[in-house]
């Protein structure tokens, strides 16, 4: 069942590393799968028609480097690369993809817990002349909760990757629709987007946010979201019918913003560009606030 944090007000599961998601592709360590407020479910699911869950993303999992993994280019076929927060993955041909099913040697992973905070750590051995100790601490707060990261090199190598959490999220499985605005803390100009995917034209998008025509049938995708300028790293997601939100401000400026979705499922996405040498740590913070309008 992995562990509960609770109070008054919320109720947060986390998935212990080796506890049902065990893929390839998102971080191991500290695996949200539950966020209740009152009674309230923000958590969705990748994909519902999936016979193995276990093989999807959930609720607020997160990935280090979804285009390219640690060291895959300097390795050879057959050879074994780092994935961040997973382990060493096995390379079997020229091009990474984050959806493929990688054979896995998992790192170690060490847990520790409090009334209010689980903390995981991930250390990994040297490969290619990369190696990491990833600290990922997940704190309960009164009206949301933070994840505090640290990211140590240990290796040879200068770690050049980027993180972000896919956010996974639905309020009471309600279908994504004419109830959800998602607003961001800068204007959307769409012209400058690198990706739209939107065959339905279920999406909305405005300089102030995005609204929705429909419930989506099919999936929905934009990159490049803010341009490619610099900006707060922060959204917010509003139920307009039960007046209920969520939003997630971190302490870092991103260029590089990307929303996901479906019809039971809306995903912004922001990223944290990382370039570590070696000794050297680099920490960072995501923290999220449930609300009533």
């Amino acid at each position: 069942m992995g562990l509960i944090l609770k109070n008054k007000n919320l109720e947060l599961q986390i998935d212990f590393p080796h506890e049902n998601y065990s893929f390839s592709r998102f971080d191991w360590t500290g695996k949200i799968v539950s966020l209740k407020f009152k009674d309230f479910q923000f958590a969705s699911i990748e994909d519902p028609n999936a016979k193995n869950q276990n093989l999807f993303g959930k609720g607020f999992y997160n990935e280090f480097g979804i285009d390219t993994a640690l060291g895959f280019d300097e390795t050879t076929i057959g050879g074994w690369f780092h994935k961040i927060g997973v382990g060493l993955l096995k390379k079997e041909d020229a091009l990474y993809a984050f959806s493929k099913p990688y054979k896995t040697k998992p790192a170690e992973f060490k847990t520790s817990t409090s009334a209010n905070q689980i903390l995981i750590s991930c250390i990994s051995t040297l490969v290619s002349g990369y190696a990491y100790e990833l600290r990922k601490e997940i704190r309960l707060q009164e009206t949301g909760f933070t994840i505090n990261y640290s990211l140590k090199n240990t290796g040879e190598k200068t770690i050049i990757t980027d993180e972000y959490v896919h956010n996974f999220m639905a309020l009471n499985n309600y279908h994504i629709g004419k109830n959800y605005r998602l607003n961001f803390p800068f204007a959307l100009k769409p012209k400058l987007f690198r990706e739209t995917l939107n065959t339905e034209s279920a999406v909305c998008i405005s300089k102030k946010g995005v609204i929705f025509n429909c419930s989506p049938n099919e999936q929905f995708f934009f990159s490049n979201l803010s341009g490619g300028k610099n900006v707060p790293a922060a959204w917010e997601l509003l139920h307009l019918k039960t007046k209920i939100g969520i939003r997630e401000k971190s302490s870092f400026q991103t260029s590089k913003i990307n929303l996901w979705g479906w019809k039971h499922v809306i995903s912004p996405e922001l990223f944290f560009e990382i370039r570590i040498e070696p000794n050297e740590t680099k920490e960072w913070a995501r923290t999220y606030e449930v609300f009533e309008i």
